[in-house]
């Protein structure tokens, strides 16, 4: 689903909780740098979640409305009593299950997706929908882990492929690593939906974890990282081959601390 999976009350206060300040916060900030100011702004927020980094576009313009929209039921409500703690003020959450919205055409200033789990065909249609929905001049804002993330997973899984004679593992490993999107790629797949001035930026970081089993049971990793190396690698069962990664990282990384590489990425464009 190009919007975002559909999250638990429980799982929605946690990635609120946990998920955006670790993870989603190295995004938003990108985003937040890259995103054109505006006297007044109309913004569409695809894939909203629980309403991350809505607060902040908003205290950045005199006169803005942003309209999130998300598959989750219970994201939307924390999102909505995020808002209502604000004040009266313009933002609103709507539920939409999938792409294209029945929102109108060349209706918003600024089109805006954070961290979509996707693959290559996913982006072209949410990129698409993204052109449809802003008007001329309109900006598109999205964020991604760009290749060369999550480098020791896909290490590692290279090895259990390897050592358990997984073939079809082995193929989907080496695909994925070379399918997820890279600077070039991801300004090819913008420029194809009919964007222009295409930049892509790009911070190089890492996420510490204290152990396998604490990777494997981070939030972060459940809600956001998991799903995306799934999507990359193009695998519905990951269990035996994480099951090796967990291992293997106590293994590794017996006496310090387990570093996860993440490219931050984000691309801003404009629609003609």
């Amino acid at each position: 689903m190009i919007l975002g999976q559909k999250l638990s009350a429980a799982d929605a206060a946690v990635f609120e909780t946990f998920v955006v300040p670790r993870y989603l916060a190295l995004f938003g900030e990108l985003l937040l740098q890259m995103a054109l100011g505006s006297d007044s702004a109309r913004m569409v927020h695809l894939g909203c979640r629980t309403g991350y980094p809505d607060r902040s576009l908003l205290e950045r313009a005199n006169d803005v409305d942003i309209l999130g929209i998300d598959p989750s039921l219970s994201a939307l409500e924390l999102a909505r009593n995020k808002a209502a703690a604000l004040g009266d003020v313009p933002i609103r959450y709507q539920l939409a299950d999938a792409l294209p919205t029945n929102l109108d055409a060349g209706s918003f200033s600024h089109a805006l997706a954070l961290n979509p789990v996707a693959s290559q065909d996913d982006r072209g249609r949410l990129f698409a929908e993204m052109s449809r929905l802003l008007y001329s001049g309109g900006q598109a804002l999205v964020t991604l882990p760009l290749r060369g993330s999550f480098q020791e997973l896909i290490d590692l899984l290279r090895e259990y492929a390897l050592k358990s004679d997984d073939g079809p593992l082995g193929k989907s490993v080496e695909e994925g690593s070379l399918s997820s999107p890279t600077i070039e790629t991801l300004s090819e797949e913008l420029e194809a939906a009919g964007f222009e001035d295409v930049d892509v930026e790009i911070r190089h970081t890492q996420l510490p974890f204290d152990s396998g089993r604490a990777f494997i049971e981070d939030p972060v990793s459940r809600l956001l990282i998991l799903p995306e190396l799934s999507k990359m690698l193009a695998v519905e069962d990951l269990q035996q081959g994480l099951d090796y990664v967990r291992d293997a990282i106590d293994k590794y990384w017996s006496e310090t601390k387990f570093e996860l590489s993440l490219n931050v990425g984000c691309a801003s464009s404009r629609k003609p």
